[in-house]
């Protein structure tokens, strides 16, 4: 994972990718990847999602939130006193042009090759700015009822076609007709996670209808609180959770989960 982080930040982040088991099992490396950036003002954290049919999928996550970081970043710094609503969607959806242009120019004519999904937070004073293209998911811990934490799962993209679940990619033809966008306004926000689709079966529960899903209290309880606390132990505890027989019997896939919480106010 790539990131950095000032002291002075109202956010504090953490997060990882790891290798699922049938890549380890072949010997193959992880093609998720994860990054953010965290400065006074504003704190951008990207993940992505390689194509593991795609060859060269590994490098394409890896440059996609590399780019995600440097252009949302850019973009929201340049209007970090934006308020909520239709200007921010509109900064999400720049930032977004930004990344799949320089995306595409950079893997040429072979980008297929490089195919990636991509989802986006971007945590500024006064509102949350999420962008997604395939199947990342976004949790936030935000209020409290009768004393229990509350998690919520973000809006996330419609399908490509309701006959298929086939995932969006950042390289696919018309992906910004697929992008989803979000704003939100809450000051109560204290917590986000950021993860690919191979947490889906521990982070997210399905209502008995079989339809919505909503976010395991109890999982999303337990990775942030692990983050509230400053500890040494933080790196270690997240992998040896992602490499767990525990998570690995839900989903062998690769696994990138990218949390932010919100700093003690002195």
């Amino acid at each position: 994972m790539a990131g950095a982080e000032q002291p002075d930040s109202p956010w504090r982040v953490h997060g990882m990718s790891v290798e699922g088991y049938r890549h380890r099992r072949q010997g193959l490396p992880c093609q998720d990847a994860c990054a953010y950036q965290v400065s006074q003002h504003v704190a951008v954290l990207a993940v992505a999602d390689g194509a593991g049919s795609r060859p060269r999928s590994e490098e394409g996550s890896k440059l996609a939130v590399r780019l995600a970081v440097e252009h949302f970043t850019r973009r929201a710094g340049t209007a970090r006193d934006r308020g909520p609503g239709e200007a921010v969607h509109e900064l999400l959806e720049d930032a977004f042009h930004d990344v799949s242009k320089m995306f595409l120019d950079t893997t040429g004519p072979d980008s297929a090759d490089f195919a990636t999904t991509l989802t986006v937070v971007v945590l500024a004073p006064g509102w949350l700015g999420q962008l997604t293209v395939g199947d990342g998911f976004v949790v936030l811990r935000a209020g409290t009822e009768d004393g229990e934490r509350q998690f919520h799962l973000l809006p996330q993209p419609r399908a490509a076609s309701e006959y298929s679940n086939e995932t969006v990619f950042l390289t696919s033809p018309d992906a910004a007709r697929w992008v989803h966008t979000d704003c939100v306004a809450d000051d109560g926000i204290d917590g986000v996670l950021l993860s690919t689709d191979g947490l889906v079966q521990a982070a997210l529960t399905r209502a008995a209808s079989g339809t919505a899903q909503t976010p395991n209290a109890s999982f999303a309880d337990a990775v942030f609180k692990s983050l509230d606390t400053v500890t040494d132990d933080a790196h270690e505890g997240l992998a040896a959770l992602l490499r767990s027989d525990r998570l690995t019997a839900l989903n062998a896939d690769d696994k990138t989960l990218l949390r932010a919480v919100r700093r003690a106010r002195p």
